[in-house]
């Protein structure tokens, strides 16, 4: 029987409905912006960052939590004795920033949030360590302050031996002319951004598959990666806050960028507007994603729906500006390249990803 998602305990339904609540809800406080000489911005609601408007600038909010990654790293550091938290600090600040940027919006500050069951839990010189230097690390790579943060001890909500990394950060977009809006048509551009592998989309489903696996987390996944399972699963999140620095720096217009992470590839009709996105030139998924496929099973399409499969970040340009952006992206370091073009077919929504005979109608996004 193949593994899901939903039987691993996520249900995006459930979650998406929830959320669209608290838009309808939030979107009825948006009047009290104007006592601080902001206002709220068009289509702002539903995107990855929330925006405010003033004369001159856009700032952006995010709130964002790391997941349960950090689970997968205490059970390789007690198996092991490997530490891998400066990984996961940095795959907390990666969650954060990677969405604050979606809307064009530099990041200024980030906050760090870590609620434990028992403070007993910063106990450990080697992973605290690790945690502050990793979350330090992370900031400078996205080119931000870490400006604070809150350490709460919630016994009887937080397991006593676990501990909830999650953070907020502040930008700005200054020109106005910066902020990315979704200005999509026929024709542009789509490029993808490679990932490290999981990031930190889809850790629920990996954890469940470790639980099945004879050798759990010291599994070797192969084809070609002499990683374990754990190793793997570890690697830090990428940061993709350079490309669209660099992109605003020499006046090269976004369309629109998105963050791959839950919902894996339908993510990339965010956007209300309907456009049909074709993906002509996907590269074959990575060692880590073939091995979780065959040892689930998890089958290709829910493989697609749940994981990133590769794709850390996706940008959208018009096609004269194509071939700059790419060779923007790769001299800035990132694995980049042109992997499809997004169409205008009338009301149609979907992803479009012929050489895998898969297609996500708009149904199965429903995050406004």
């Amino acid at each position: 029987m193949s593994l899901s998602y939903e039987a691993s305990g996520v249900r995006y339904d459930q979650l998406d409905a929830f959320k669209r609540a608290c838009q309808q809800a939030a979107r009825t406080t948006a009047g009290l912006l104007r006592d601080h000489g902001y206002a709220e911005p068009a289509s702002t609601r539903g995107e990855s960052a929330y925006l405010i408007e003033a004369a001159d600038h856009f700032l952006a909010h995010v709130e964002e939590g790391l997941g349960t990654k950090n689970l997968v790293a205490d059970a390789v550091y007690a198996e092991t004795g490997k530490c891998f938290y400066r990984e996961i600090a940095i795959d907390t600040v990666a969650t954060i920033v990677n969405d604050l940027v979606t809307c064009g919006a530099l990041p200024i500050s980030v906050a760090m949030h870590a609620a434990v069951g028992d403070s007993g839990w910063f106990a450990d010189p080697v992973r605290t360590n690790a945690l502050v230097a990793g979350f330090a690390e992370g900031c400078r790579a996205a080119g931000a302050v870490w400006g604070g943060g809150e350490t709460p001890t919630l016994g009887g909500v937080v397991d006593p031996a676990a501990i909830v990394l999650a953070g907020s950060a502040i930008g700005k977009i200054q020109p106005k002319s910066h902020r990315i809006t979704g200005n999509l048509a026929d024709g542009d551009a789509i490029l993808f951004f490679a990932s490290s592998g999981v990031q930190t989309n889809g850790l629920s489903l990996c954890r469940k598959l470790a639980a099945q696996l004879p050798q759990g987390y010291r599994t070797p996944i192969g084809y070609g990666d002499p990683r374990s399972y754990g190793e793997a699963l570890l690697a830090p999140s990428v940061i993709y806050v350079a490309f669209v620095r660099e992109c605003q720096r020499r006046g090269l217009p976004l369309n629109y960028v998105a963050h791959v992470t839950g919902h894996g590839w339908r993510k990339l009709m965010r956007l209300e507007e309907p456009f049909v996105y074709e993906i002509d030139a996907p590269r074959p998924a990575p060692a880590l994603f073939q091995f979780m496929m065959e040892a689930g099973p998890i089958d290709r399409r829910e493989a697609y729906a749940t994981f990133n499969m590769g794709i850390g970040f996706a940008a959208f340009v018009a096609p004269a500006h194509a071939e700059a952006a790419l060779a923007l992206a790769q001299a800035t370091g990132y694995d980049a390249w042109r992997a499809g073009t997004v169409r205008k077919q009338g009301g149609r929504k979907a992803v479009v990803v012929p050489s895998l005979g898969l297609e996500f109608g708009g149904e199965t996004l429903q995050v406004r």
